[in-house]
């Protein structure tokens, strides 16, 4: 009998700690965290300003989608038998797609309209940056438990309504989210516009120079100074292989 009423009390424990790591695994929502985009900062979380919110999950994803790439290339001359050599040109940013499910057929109110809203005020600029000179919209991190995602911005959102009240309140909404890493310096471009410009990195290798590089890029070769200025790079005849160096759109290039 004491043997088994042991064995009743571990099973109990069992089932309690199973309780116990199921309500857990529950409140474990997926989120979007919302920052203030903070130009000048460097990559990664150094880009991020102050928290200014959040997009909460109200159903967890069923899936995500993360997607990474690295560009190679490759030189050909006219007339040759074998393709020329390949070459490392830096690695794309990051992209996550996630699907986000909204569902108000128990709390009417106003639908889905209210968080669908939030969701894509995240493609425009924000209140605060409105009519100033580095107008911009917020940068966001997705997170779900242990899993964080990286800084970036929210790059398309594609909603579809799928039921509706008798008045035309929206009820259910599928919005698929896509979100490009943050990989360079935030800076404001436009002031009209208040675009994003996001530059890409190239990681030096032996052989590389300043005036190879701006040829690939650029097409011109003697844009190699404006590219020096732009990376602070003191002696530009000596690049050291692994140094990182920023990549800008030429427009940004040109008004070093």
């Amino acid at each position: 009998m004491m043997g088994a009423a042991v064995a009743m009390r571990a099973a109990g424990s069992v089932d309690s700690a199973s309780s116990e790591g199921a309500a857990r695994s529950q409140l474990q929502k997926a989120e979007l965290k919302l920052f203030d985009p903070k130009v000048g900062g460097k990559t990664g979380k150094d880009a991020l300003g102050l928290r200014s919110g959040s997009l909460a999950f109200q159903f967890n994803p069923k899936e995500l989608s993360l997607t990474k790439s690295a560009k190679w290339e490759r030189s050909t001359a006219r007339g040759a038998r074998t393709a020329g050599p390949t070459e490392f040109a830096g690695a794309d940013p990051s992209k996550l797609s996630v699907e986000m499910f909204f569902d108000a057929t128990e709390k009417y109110d106003k639908g889905v309209v209210t968080a669908v809203e939030k969701l894509l005020s995240c493609c425009v600029p924000t209140e605060e940056t409105r009519g100033q000179k580095r107008a911009l919209p917020p940068l966001v991190v997705f997170q779900w438990g242990p899993v964080i995602g990286f800084p970036g911005f929210i790059t398309q959102v594609g909603v579809k309504y799928t039921l509706f009240a008798s008045d035309g309140m929206p009820l259910r909404a599928t919005c698929s989210v896509s979100i490009e890493e943050l990989a360079g310096e935030l800076k404001a471009q436009n002031p009209t516009s208040g675009t994003l410009s996001v530059h890409r990195h190239h990681t030096v290798v032996e052989g590389d120079s300043l005036a190879s590089l701006a040829h690939r890029e650029y097409g011109d070769p003697t844009l190699w100074r404006a590219l020096a200025s732009f990376n602070d790079v003191d002696d530009p005849m000596r690049l050291r292989a692994g140094t990182a160096l920023l990549v800008p759109t030429l427009d940004d290039l040109l008004r070093v």
